[in-house]
């Protein structure tokens, strides 16, 4: 039988579902899809990750025997093309967002596709409540896996030996500049191995639980843009960490991108529509969202925090909970606008994380923060910045002035002598707003 291997968000040898089923002639592939680059500017940072990360595959690929060929291009005419050349079965691993779905949907009509489930621990399919049904609060859907905290090790994929490679030109590769991407400077973290990634992490996870939410401390994994392109699977993650001291906080976050990606699975209208039943009048002001993804807000938090994800592609964990309540909260503005930037910007972008986070900072989620619990921007920039070291490492034009004033509403606009944009809106009249707004949409009932 000839195959395809088609790498996708699974670039690695290691724990590899694909490379442990694949038998007889496989080719080996990656596609770069013009249906999603197209839509991206040359600069996208992520995309200068990706190519180092598909030509890296490549190498480790070759060091076992097989080789990579590298596309870019619409998936379906390729395998059209490749159908004519007697392939019978594609194997790949499992997307769950809407136009992966969709694309496979075609691609299986044209060549039969085996999808693994290697990018998350569990097969939401399989994990499902007492009536059947899927969990849609977490903290059930977390005590139904206690048979993994009760191993201490999940079995990982083993390389396949009946594969071989076939024939084929694996010298031909497009570059950057032919996609329509110019090289980008990479922040030095993503430069780093994984294992030196997870070595520094050890260092850390002693003292993770209580730094993980201080925005200036590196407390933090930095393994999310790893896991999102495969270059480590969460079970090699898993097992790594599992019998470590200290680690259950970590690996609780791990089972949090468990069920962000099990809601996507089960209710994958909630990519595009509010999980709980709500209608609820956005303000959706043009204006001040271009001044909150801009960072004008004149809230030096989360100006601080946009802008830093603007040059960076990085944003905190707690920052992007801070900017999210701002922005559906205080500014009222639908969380798909703030979802769709996130989209654009975010290095380490995973659709259902990032599709489940904005709808629990904005209380339309299936298990969402309640509508008035609403941050308010300095009593966590307060708690989480107090120094302001984070704040006025981005924003140079605050960095001599008293950082009691970076926690106080309107602290910054007090101090004449500064030229900082004025608030968009009271924290106190907005938070009243919003709470009145859900009211109105009937949010006890939903």
């Amino acid at each position: 039988m000839k195959q395809i291997l088609w790498f996708r968000r699974d670039l690695r040898i290691s724990d590899n579902a694909i490379l442990a089923h694949a038998k007889g002639e496989v080719l080996p592939i990656f596609i770069f899809d013009i249906n999603i680059l197209d839509k991206l500017p040359s600069t996208d940072k992520r995309i200068t990750f990706l190519y180092r990360s598909v030509l890296k595959l490549k190498q480790e690929l070759q060091a076992i025997g097989l080789d990579l060929a590298i596309f870019y291009g619409d998936p379906k005419t390729l395998f059209e093309a490749f159908k004519t050349k007697g392939f019978e079965r594609v194997l790949c691993s499992v997307d769950n967002d809407h136009y992966a779905k969709a694309r496979d949907k075609k691609i299986d009509k044209i060549i039969k596709l085996k999808r693994f489930n290697d990018s998350f621990l569990i097969d939401p399919k399989n994990v499902l409540n007492k009536n059947n049904m899927p969990y849609k609060v977490f903290t059930p859907f977390y005590n139904s896996l206690n048979y993994l905290w009760e191993a201490n090790r999940i079995e990982p994929f083993t390389l396949s030996k009946k594969m071989h490679k076939i024939d084929f030109d694996y010298t031909t590769c497009p570059t950057l500049r032919h996609m329509g991407f110019i090289k980008q400077d990479l922040p030095p973290f993503l430069l780093q191995t994984r294992d030196e990634l997870l070595t520094a992490f050890k260092n850390k996870l002693s003292n993770y639980t209580e730094d993980r939410d201080f925005i200036s401390i590196s407390g933090t994994s930095q393994l999310s843009v790893h896991l999102r392109f495969g270059l480590i699977s969460p079970k090699e993650v898993f097992n790594i960490f599992r019998s470590l001291p200290k680690s259950k906080a970590y690996i609780r976050q791990l089972f949090f991108r468990e069920f962000y990606n099990y809601l996507l699975y089960h209710f994958p209208q909630s990519q595009f529509q509010n999980h709980k039943d709500l209608e609820i009048e956005w303000h959706n002001n043009k204006k001040d969202f271009e001044k909150w993804s801009t960072g004008k807000t004149g809230v030096p938090i989360v100006d601080a925090a946009m802008k830093h994800l603007n040059a960076t592609g990085l944003m905190h964990n707690r920052l992007r909970m801070i900017v999210a309540s701002y922005l559906t909260k205080n500014l009222l503005i639908d969380w798909r606008w703030g979802e769709a930037y996130f989209a654009k910007k975010l290095l380490d972008y995973e659709a259902s994380s990032n599709i489940a986070s904005w709808q629990w900072a904005a209380s339309t989620g299936t298990d969402a923060v309640p509508y008035f619990r609403i941050f308010n921007p300095y009593l966590q920039s307060k708690k989480f910045d107090k120094e302001g070291t984070f704040i006025q490492s981005i924003l140079p034009q605050l960095a001599n002035i008293d950082t009691k004033l970076l926690h106080q509403e309107n602290g910054v606009q007090s101090n004449l002598f500064l030229d900082y944009p004025q608030q968009l809106i009271s924290i106190k009249e907005s938070r009243e707003r919003a709470i009145k707004t859900f009211k109105k949409a009937n949010y006890e009932n939903a």
